[in-house]
């Protein structure tokens, strides 16, 4: 998103509460809603509570839902996929990457 979208939503639409993540939840007069991510935009980085309500799943907003976590749930991560901190078995195949992946080459022999 861009520095002129984001002015023209946060002057245009009601700002109704932001994430533990820093990220903006935004409606504007016609009920449409928006998120002002805080650093890269990336969708994964939004909460489970406030995904449900982006998506229409509810109208009430999360700050005013109770949102009890028990002690087995643990915090949201967004998705790690190709960064340093992604999933990479200990029994992997692939060893020695920059991320714990190798991409396919069609000449490559084993």
């Amino acid at each position: 998103m861009n520095f002129i979208n984001k002015i023209l939503i946060k002057i245009s639409c009601k700002k109704l509460g932001s994430d533990e993540f820093g990220n903006e939840y935004f409606e504007n007069k016609n009920k449409r809603r928006f998120v002002v991510y805080k650093g890269i935009a990336e969708p994964s980085k939004i909460p489970a509570e406030w995904h449900g309500w982006m998506h229409y799943t509810t109208n009430e907003t999360p700050i005013h839902i109770n949102t009890h976590r028990f002690s087995w749930q643990k915090q949201h991560l967004p998705n790690l996929t190709g960064t340093k901190n992604s999933h990479s078995p200990k029994k992997s195949a692939v060893k020695n990457t920059q991320y714990g992946y190798k991409s396919w080459k069609p000449n490559e022999q084993k």
